[in-house]
C-alpha cells in the first residue's frame, strides 16, 4: 500500500498515534508542540490539537523535519480538539498567567 493510497479521504493527512503499553506514545504529523509539562503535553497536528495527559510525562524525541514527537511516562488521557476551541483557550490562560 501507498501513501497515496492510505491518504484519509476528506483530509489528505495521514496521521498515527501508536500507544505501546501506555508509557511510550509515537506521534506523526506534528505541526508544533504548544507546551509541556510532566503532566500535560499539548501537540498540535494536522489533524487538530491533541492533549496528552498523565504521570512523569517527558518528550523523549522530537523532529519538526520529520514531523514526529515521542512522549514517555505513564499516558492515561488522550484527547483531539478543534485548534481554534483550544488556541482561544490557552491564550486565555496565557494572559492570566503572565
Amino acid at each position: 500500500m501507498t501513501i497515496d493510497e492510505r491518504k484519509t479521504g476528506t483530509t489528505g493527512v495521514i496521521q498515527n498515534l501508536i500507544l505501546e503499553n501506555r508509557g511510550k506514545l509515537n506521534i506523526s504529523g506534528v505541526l508544533d508542540v504548544l507546551s509541556f509539562d510532566d503532566q500535560v503535553v499539548v501537540v498540535e497536528t494536522e489533524l487538530g490539537l491533541l492533549t496528552v495527559k498523565g504521570e512523569n510525562i517527558r518528550i523523549n524525541k522530537l523532529s519538526i523535519d520529520t514531523s514526529e514527537v515521542i512522549v514517555e511516562g505513564e499516558i492515561s488521557y488522550l484527547a483531539y480538539s478543534d485548534k481554534e476551541t483550544e488556541k482561544v483557550k490557552g491564550n486565555l490562560i496565557s494572559k492570566i498567567f503572565k
